[in-house]
């Protein structure tokens, strides 16, 4: 079937990709990439390309590569260690076809690539988002007080947004705490006995006083604020990041920053209502996009947009370590957006303009807005029509 005006559209629009991580930059064995395949720990005895990602990275990345779709595992990894870690990364973000990535550069267990290398991997222009509790962590690491904590806190994450092209601040709360905490900005005596505690046995940022005290600062910050919710690894309890968790805090907190819901699947409509009853509130899909495919990508935005304003939802890819998933977190989006937007346009639902506008505010213009990139609306292109 001939690809339809929004297919060519979403295919000729450049991206923007508000949450993603840099692509490693050495060669990866069977071993590891098969670990970045997947948000888990290894399956014995279960490849992880057996699964709807690795049937994805088979069927729409191996082209990339020069080899025919669905090739075999082995085929596809001996060829990737033939080109190289930077031609495959190349390749994949090019072809990706995003022309802003934001960059969340605190979570790093392997080398990649910086925002720089990533953008000029990608032909592209890069941000960085920071992440708060690694500001948190490395305040820690200096040897604070207890008493003093709360203050060089607030210090070292407003140094951390004045750094040129920080564009937002990241927590990752749901990994931490959950979502199910007292929505009140804790009193400066709180704060000091928690962070002795805290720092007293040292580790992760995990204490809930803190967590609770470093979401009101991101909201003094003044930067959009990006939260994880929904699908994770291993380390989350999933009952506690959903969204609607969040629901007093986001009450108490409506008129300040913009606060950005990641991911958010399996609640992606848990997600779509806040975004419907609060203004602050957008969210994407991404991290599940790249895991359930091209195939199924529509499903999940479907639900995402049965109720959210259609200036509130984002793309990204949350793509980490393999440059496949820059790819295929954007092919998903376009693919699946598109046959969305084109059903509702053959159904007489929508009109084609409103389709296309759609398609450019989530793909590109939304997060020009929320972020205050250049070439957004707020620089001069227009907002609609």
């Amino acid at each position: 079937m001939a690809a339809g005006p929004v297919h060519e559209a979403l295919a000729a629009l450049d991206l923007v990709d508000h949450h993603c991580h840099g692509a490693v930059t050495h060669g990866l064995d069977r071993t590891g990439f098969e670990s970045l395949l997947t948000e888990g720990e290894a399956w014995p005895g279960v490849s992880p390309f057996d699964s709807p990602v690795g049937l994805a990275v088979r069927r729409h990345c191996a082209p990339l590569l020069d080899l025919p779709r669905h090739a075999p595992a082995d085929v596809y990894l001996a060829r990737r260690a033939e080109l190289g870690a930077e031609e495959v990364n190349r390749r994949f973000l090019r072809a990706a076809g995003t022309g802003v990535f934001c960059v969340d550069t605190g979570f790093a267990p392997d080398r990649v690539t910086t925002p720089a290398e990533l953008a000029g991997a990608a032909g592209a222009t890069a941000y960085e988002v920071v992440r708060l509790e690694s500001v948190a962590e490395a305040v820690a690491a200096d040897g604070v007080e207890p008493d003093a904590y709360g203050a060089a806190f607030r210090s070292a994450a407003w140094e951390a947004v004045r750094r040129p092209g920080v564009v937002g601040v990241k927590s990752v709360a749901a990994y931490r705490t959950g979502f199910g905490l007292d929505p009140e900005r804790p009193s400066p005596a709180e704060v000091t006995e928690a962070a002795r505690r805290w720092l007293a046995r040292g580790g992760r940022l995990d204490d809930p006083v803190l967590v609770r005290h470093l979401l009101w600062t991101a909201v003094d910050l003044g930067r959009p604020l990006q939260l994880h919710t929904g699908f994770g690894d291993g380390d989350l309890r999933l009952h506690r990041a959903d969204p609607s968790l969040l629901t007093d805090w986001l009450r108490l907190t409506a008129g300040t920053v913009p606060v950005v819901l990641l991911h958010c699947w399996p609640f992606q409509r848990q997600a779509a209502y806040l975004s419907a009853v609060f203004g602050q509130v957008h969210l994407d899909v991404g991290l599940a996009l790249h895991h359930v495919g091209p195939a199924r990508a529509g499903t999940v935005l479907a639900e995402a947009l049965e109720i959210t304003p259609f200036r509130k939802l984002l793309h990204s890819s949350d793509a980490y370590g393999v440059a496949e998933f820059h790819h295929l977190g954007a092919l998903a989006f376009r693919q699946g957006l598109a046959g969305l937007l084109e059903e509702r346009v053959d159904a007489d639902e929508m009109a084609l303009a409103d389709a296309l506008r759609i398609a450019r505010w989530t793909g590109r213009d939304n997060a020009c807005r929320v972020y205050r990139l250049p070439g957004g609306p707020l620089d001069g292109a227009p907002d609609d029509g």
